[in-house]
């Protein structure tokens, strides 16, 4: 049976010890191609996911990932992994970034774990065991109305929520971002840039939905995705009903 928190963990601090002496350095940005998604894959990126695949490929488990794309073995277990998620900020010398990495048996969610380099938390989803931050187990906030927390990606869509919370905040991770909500940081979490994809948000979501989330699409409707590295996706998390309809009705 495969351990996977120990495989998780074994493996973020695997690809920390190679990848943290580029942090914040202009050739960590260095362009080395692109991904299936399109998107343009940096040195790091590349440095990260190929001690991922180092890993993984032995286990013989479905891989999905943010530069290669998909690699299927036939086995009812799939690793989605973003071996980091904020690589932009990483780049840029920003200390907000980290490991996603969520594990599903067929389409069913099994565990979630998040590693925040920086900081060194480390964040967890079991299903129907719950959300936990170093061991400890983690719930999202009660809502105070009066002093909202949300980090908003739009493209001007809903741009009159900014004047409903409090404060927006915006850190460029959302798998941390997730995080956050889910130990009571953030009120929500939302992105309604049709931008996101599952490999950005899989383990942030388990690990959300595991410490009491609300999680849906830009419709309100319960949030569903592939397991893929393309699907474009909205997002909208939440700690309350009422922050979700107030969402809702503004964008």
């Amino acid at each position: 049976m495969y351990e996977w928190n120990e495989i998780a963990l074994n493996l973020a601090k695997d690809i920390e010890r190679e990848i943290m002496p580029l942090f914040g350095q202009k050739k960590a940005g260095k362009f080395i191609g692109f991904s299936p998604s399109g998107d343009k894959t940096k040195l790091v990126d590349k440095m990260a996911e190929d001690i991922v695949l180092e890993y993984l490929k032995p286990l013989g488990v479905n891989i999905i990932s943010e530069e290669i794309g998909s690699i299927n073995n036939e086995n009812e277990y799939c690793v989605i992994v973003d071996p980091i998620d904020g690589s932009f900020n990483f780049i840029h010398g920003i200390p907000v970034f980290g490991f996603s990495f969520a594990v599903f048996k067929g389409y069913e969610p099994l565990y979630a774990m998040l590693y925040e380099f920086i900081t060194k938390n480390v964040y967890e989803g079991i299903p129907n065991e719950g959300a936990y931050l170093n061991g400890e187990m983690i719930r999202t906030r009660p809502l105070n109305e009066d002093s909202i927390s949300i980090s908003f990606y739009t493209r001007n869509r809903g741009a009159k929520l900014v004047e409903k919370v409090r404060r927006t905040r915006v850190l460029g991770a959302i798998a941390i971002e997730l995080a956050y909500l889910a130990r009571g940081s953030l009120d929500g979490v939302i992105d309604i840039r049709n931008y996101v994809r599952p490999t950005d948000i899989a383990a942030g979501y388990i690990i959300a939905k595991e410490a009491g989330a609300i999680i849906t699409d830009d419709e309100g409707r319960e949030l569903k995705f592939n397991l893929n590295a393309s699907e474009k996706l909205n997002i909208i998390a939440v700690n309350d009903e009422k922050l979700l309809k107030l969402i809702l009705e503004n964008i």
